[in-house]
């Protein structure tokens, strides 16, 4: 195995449904464990300012999370939230990822996004320099039946090594 420890995570549709109810919550509750210490890049096609990426992620921490949001803790993890604007099917996007990636070179991509995205971001993540180094989280449903599961993990295998691929299933 060759895996590396990340040093930064990217959140792909972080304005999302799957975002809202259970990462941005568990990041907090990371967050106030000091358990997180990494910096955390959202990405997602809409325009969103800080202060709304706040108030998003202190309504998912009090609906979804542990309920009452410490100001505190979810200042520290916003001061270590960056958010790209991107289209998914634009290269640029993934250009613009790679900036705010800063000198990170073993992120972690984790696609909240539809499974039909997965094979034009991991194609993109290659061609905006964001592959190399890197690693990938994709949730289920992997595919919409044998042929499509296989088809994808064929489209993640032109990018990513085995051991950088994580498929998992939040709802275990």
């Amino acid at each position: 195995m060759s895996r590396n420890v990340a040093d930064a995570l990217v959140i792909f549709g972080i304005t999302g449904d799957l975002a809202h109810k259970k990462i941005l919550p568990s990041l907090y509750a990371m967050e106030r464990r000091s358990a997180l210490q990494l910096p955390v890049v959202g990405i997602a096609r809409n325009e969103m300012a800080a202060d709304e990426l706040r108030e998003r992620i202190k309504e998912g921490v009090e609906s979804f999370g542990e309920g009452a949001c410490d100001d505190a803790v979810l200042d520290r993890l916003c001061a270590r939230l960056s958010y790209v604007t991107g289209d998914y099917s634009d290269v640029d996007s993934f250009r613009r990822l790679r900036t705010a990636l800063g000198d990170a070179a073993h992120p972690l991509h984790y696609l909240a996004i539809p499974p039909s995205m997965f094979t034009t971001v991991t194609r993109n993540l290659e061609a905006g320099g964001c592959a190399r180094g890197a690693s990938v989280v994709v949730e289920k449903p992997f595919g919409r039946d044998l042929d499509s599961a296989v088809a994808l993990n064929g489209a993640l295998h032109d990018v990513f090594p085995e051991d950088h691929i994580y498929r998992i299933d939040h709802y275990l």
